[in-house]
Order: structure tokens, then C-alpha cells, then sequence
């Protein structure tokens, strides 16, 4: 199947070959399963990219990725072909067992609390915890606290160490709590907000593809890996569970998207509430 890419005024076609050979890159580089039927899909996601570089080929657009080794193109990507959406507090009820069960014993841990937000995106998901845990925890215990936030795209890396959010973000039952925790910037033409110093200096932000090595030590309090999954097939989803075990305090937990399921075959985790489990 071959799929024509309209780019300016000259239509660029897609053929079978690059459409597997994205594939290809897709799983070998990053976990992330397209299946078959999702030429259309790739093609017009891409096109902007093709647009961006000049390129006037798949073939063209594919030797370019090759060649980047910083690895920047694969980010943007995988940026392309999937969806970025967050939001602050997004899954409530994550955030209430947090305050309600997690926020108790962290109060009593001799060690410092650390946390990871394994596919962090523009940084909503770290600087909610980092609010939650500003409101719930004495300072003393604030200074002990880490989140490692990390992600596959070097954009989205970008916007989240910056900080800064327009008033349309700061929507639903926390708005209030999110403003007390961030300064205006900038009024006009639109009003933008940043995170405030004490929550920012709980989160560190760092480049990592869940598909190679991981650098960080463990253990972790708890790990957050929410609608990252989705993107993964069994197999893969399977390692990455077993290397997320291996990183987790006994007695932590993982946290996973509403949508997703560690399954009932599952010996790692034991399933404590929807999308939460425990080591």
C-alpha cells in the first residue's frame, strides 16, 4: 500500500517499505508498536516533520533520522505519532491515595522520599506531586524530597524545566492549590504562571528512553508510568513492569493509566486499587 503526503504543492507518497521501516524504528528504538493499518496515521503525522526538514521523501526523511545521532528527530518523532496529553492532576484519584496513604508513612521514613514520573511529558504530572507533597509535608521533610521526571522528547523536556503555564491549564477542583504554588509571570496578551521555586527544586528532569539502560539508582517510594503503556505491546510491557519491580522499594508502588492493566498474569505487583499496585 502506498499512501500519498500532500507537503506544500507536491504530494510525497509513502510506500510500503518506509512505512515498515518506521515501524521498525518505532519498536527496535523505543517500545512503541504501530500496527498494521496505521499507514494513514503515520503519514499524516509525519508530514509537518517532512515539511520542517525540507524533505521531499520518506526515504529522504528516514536517512535523516538515521543520521541524527543526538538522537533529537526520533524524539520529534515519536512527539508526532503520539499523543502528549496531560493536564495537572490528571486521575484524581491517584492524587487522593496519595494524600490519604502515601503522605502518612512518608511523614515517618528515616530515608529522603523519592519518586518517578516515567514519561513526564510538559511536566504536569512531577510539579502536581511536587504541590501535593509542598501542602502535606513539613518543610524539613520537603528538602528530602526527589522526583525524577523523565521523557523520551527533548521538547517536552524543554517546556517542563521551564516551568510555565498558561491560565487555560490550570483548570478543575485544584486550580486554587495550583495558583498558591506559582507566580504570575506575565498578564498580557495571556496570562502565564510559573511553578514556584520549592516545587521546581524538588524535580529533576532528564532524558531516558524506557527501551535502553537506566542510569538512575533505586529504590523508589513509587513509580508513575500512566499512559505510557498503551503504546507497547504485551512483550514489551511485560519487561518494562519486571524492570520497574527492580526499582521500587518493597512496600512501593507503581502507578499506571486508567486505561491500562498490569493483567491478571502479573507476579510483580499486587493490584491494590484501579491503576495502582504494590510491591
Amino acid at each position: 500500500m502506498n499512501v500519498l503526503v500532500q507537503t506544500g504543492s507536491d504530494p510525497i507518497m509513502l510506500r510500503s517499505s518506509e512505512f515498515a521501516s518506521i515501524r521498525r524504528i518505532m519498536s527496535d528504538r523505543c517500545g512503541i508498536c504501530f500496527p498494521e493499518g496505521k499507514e494513514t496515521l503515520i503519514q499524516s503525522r509525519l508530514a509537518k516533520r517532512l515539511r520542517a526538514l525540507s524533505c521531499t521523501s520518506y526515504r529522504q526523511y528516514l536517512a535523516y533520522l538515521e543520521r541524527d545521532s543526538s538522537g533529537e528527530e526520533l524524539g520529534m518523532m515519536i512527539d508526532a505519532l503520539t499523543t502528549n496529553k496531560t493536564s495537572f492532576f490528571r486521575e484524581s484519584h491517584h492524587f487522593e491515595f496519595i494524600r490519604s496513604r502515601l503522605v502518612p508513612t512518608f511523614q515517618n521514613l528515616r530515608s529522603g522520599i523519592r519518586l518517578w514520573s516515567a514519561g513526564c511529558s510538559t511536566g504536569e504530572e512531577p510539579y502536581s506531586l511536587a504541590v501535593l507533597l509542598s501542602e502535606k509535608l513539613p518543610e524539613e521533610r520537603r528538602k528530602q524530597c526527589l522526583i525524577l521526571a523523565t521523557d523520551i522528547s527533548h521538547r517536552v523536556l524543554a517546556t517542563a524545566s521551564a516551568a510555565i503555564y498558561s491560565e487555560d491549564a490550570l483548570q478543575g477542583s485544584e486550580a486554587s492549590l495550583l495558583k498558591k504554588h506559582m507566580v504570575s509571570v506575565q498578564k498580557k496578551p495571556t496570562q502565564l504562571y510559573r511553578i514556584g521555586d520549592q516545587e521546581r527544586a524538588m524535580v529533576r528532569f532528564a532524558y531516558l528512553n524506557l527501551a535502553d539502560s537506566w542510569p538512575m539508582h533505586g529504590p523508589f517510594d513509587a513509580i508513575f508510568c500512566r499512559n505510557v503503556m498503551i503504546y507497547f505491546d504485551a512483550d514489551t510491557r511485560k519487561r518494562l513492569v519486571r524492570r520497574f519491580w527492580e526499582k521500587v522499594k518493597p512496600g512501593g508502588y507503581l502507578f499506571v493509566g486508567h486505561s491500562e492493566s498490569l493483567g491478571a498474569g502479573s507476579r510483580e505487583f499486587r493490584y491494590v486499587e484501579p491503576a495502582i499496585y504494590m510491591k
